[in-house]
């Protein structure tokens, strides 16, 4: 479907000055990003304190959703390398729920409050009889050399989703016009079948409060 851009005539001309109009705006200046004291509300990406924006590695990042699992169904299979590079399959938690959280990258702000938000509650799910795991893009060896898990004491899996083949065949969307990999979080019960979809980048503790009612209600 075709869209349209509705512009003002102010905002026309503001794009196309008169040779005789003083400009609003010298091209010989730059304009700063971010200042020293900014935060960024991106949660999957690293800022530098200085005038410049960094983009990690996923900068290019841009996937094509080849399906999309809904909630009732049963999402497709997988096995990956988790962070001690020993092969891990959906199927070996059949017959208990499971939090499967896609999150953007190690060590990202987001990311790393996400997953301490999961760590400071893992007794709880662990009460709802439930496994918590997360799948980024980074390497199983990108895991390992950071020591994401050990340095946050993660008590839980984390995957190597490399290629993003799992998160194009979950249809996780991305953000950011497609810099940026989605942050969503996905619950399946006893049987495999996904009861809670939540997405929320700016917002990752959010993740915990949502998962823990719909396990409290299975």
């Amino acid at each position: 479907m075709a869209s349209s851009l509705s512009l003002s005539s102010h905002t026309v001309a503001s794009l196309f000055p008169s040779h005789t109009s003083k400009p609003q705006l010298s091209l010989s200046k730059s304009i700063p990003i971010l200042t020293k004291s900014s935060q960024s509300q991106f949660h999957g990406l690293k800022f530098s304190h200085s005038s410049s924006l960094s983009i990690p590695r996923f900068s290019t990042f841009k996937t094509s959703i080849s399906a999309k699992v809904n909630k009732g169904a049963v999402p497709p299979a997988f096995t990956l390398k988790d962070q001690d590079g020993k092969t891990v399959s959906l199927s070996k938690f059949k017959g208990k729920p499971v939090v499967v959280y896609f999150y953007p990258a190690d060590e990202t702000p987001g990311c790393t409050k996400q997953a301490c938000a999961f760590r400071d509650s893992y007794e709880k799910f662990k009460k709802a009889g439930a496994e918590v795991i997360g799948i980024s893009v980074d390497s199983a060896e990108s895991h390992k050399d950071k020591n994401f898990a050990k340095k946050y004491r993660l008590p839980f899996t984390l995957l190597s989703d490399e290629g993003n083949k799992v998160r194009k065949e979950w249809g996780v969307p991305s953000d950011l016009f497609g810099t940026l990999p989605g942050r969503q979080t996905y619950v399946l019960d006893k049987k495999g079948v996904v009861q809670l979809i939540y997405n929320n980048q700016f917002q990752p503790e959010k993740h915990i409060d949502e998962t823990l009612k719909i396990l409290q209600s299975l």
